[in-house]
């Protein structure tokens, strides 16, 4: 058995190991009312979460204050711009990568691009997505010899705290990956799903070991996070809901992507280093628990890719085989129209 990569502590940056396929191997080897108004509208809301709780069965939780490890740094996508999420296929043993488009307008109009790779970090494919939305999270499910993406979609326009004009998308979509492809939202290659009535800022992750699809979403201006079996979603049996929660609000701001295992959710937060954010940054993750809303413990601080130029966090993606169950976590580095992305991944469970 090869020796692992040098890790990257919790406290201090590590120095950076090597990897390649070799080192992947090694490595792979929620629609309850808004708490706002009055005292029995406070305790509807209470009585409606209850009600969704618990429904998780107990699992293990990565220990986020263990150290991160290195997969691979400065590979290259389809097109320069910064990566915004990934997943993996364990299937097939690829690796989807979603960045908005880098033609002139992209950001404005939802147009996505994602990268196909190997887990080496080499690029295999792409595929244009016009009119989807930023790309917050992705997942993948694996389907006979194909890849079926799972996305936002139905682009809606925002001015943000900056006053770009960019896009979350309203609804999810499912739809196999075709390389070299382009798909609009509007497509019958695409099957839609809405899981809750007039929900906003939809985004999909896939639990790939337990078959569940979690949606992070917007609904009365207060962000929620709604699990189902992943089967259910594909029925429309929204129903079958097993837990919805409120986004809990000791989370750290500039939300950058979400992934979930068992009964933990896993919440990336962040900026990009900048004369306001020099390093050592402000990249935290959150441990979530599903059956009670609540954090666990605090925001826990990471200096993964510390010594990355740039260094955006950008992604949580789970992977596992055999026995060994990680938790990735994505940073976009490099220079304007020249980004690069770099995954890491801890894999320390209690």
């Amino acid at each position: 058995m090869r020796r692992p990569a040098k890790p990257i502590a919790g406290g201090k940056a590590g120095t950076a190991a090597k990897a390649g396929t070799a080192a992947m191997a090694g490595a792979l080897a929620l629609g309850a009312c808004s708490a706002h108004g009055d005292g029995a509208a406070r305790g509807t809301t209470a009585r409606l979460n209850a009600a969704l709780a618990a429904s998780l069965p107990s699992s293990q939780r990565f220990d986020l204050g263990k150290p991160s490890y290195d997969l691979w740094r400065h590979k290259n996508l389809q097109d320069g711009t910064v990566m915004q999420s990934f997943a993996f296929d364990a299937a097939h043993k690829r690796l989807y990568v979603a960045q908005v488009s880098g033609a002139s307008g992209s950001e404005a109009r939802g147009d996505l691009t994602v990268t196909q790779l190997d887990f080496s970090g080499k690029k295999l494919g792409y595929m244009h997505l016009k009119g989807f939305g930023h790309g917050v999270s992705i997942g993948v499910e694996p389907s006979g010899s194909s890849a079926y993406l799972w996305t936002e979609t139905d682009a809606e326009k925002f001015t943000d705290s900056t006053g770009k004009t960019t896009t979350r998308g309203k609804n999810l979509a499912r739809f196999k990956f075709v390389n070299m492809g382009t798909v609009t939202n509007t497509s019958s290659a695409l099957t839609k799903y809405t899981p809750v009535s007039g929900q906003s800022n939809a985004t999909p992750a896939i639990d790939p070991i337990n078959d569940r699809l979690a949606m992070r979403y917007k609904k009365g201006g207060q962000f929620r996070i709604a699990v189902w079996k992943l089967s259910d979603v594909k029925a429309r049996n929204y129903g079958a809901k097993l837990v919805d929660i409120a986004q809990p609000a000791t989370v750290k701001p500039d939300f950058q992507g979400y992934t979930l295992y068992g009964r933990y959710l896993y919440l990336f937060n962040g900026t990009a280093y900048s004369a306001s954010n020099p390093k050592p940054g402000n990249s935290y993750i959150s441990a979530v628990d599903l059956n009670t809303g609540k954090v666990v413990g605090k925001p826990v601080f990471t200096q993964a890719g510390s010594t990355l130029s740039y260094r955006e966090p950008e992604g949580l993606a789970i992977y596992k085989a055999g026995s060994q169950l990680r938790l990735f976590l994505g940073f976009a580095s490099g220079s304007s129209g020249a980004r690069q992305a770099n995954l890491f991944y801890k894999k320390d469970l209690v």
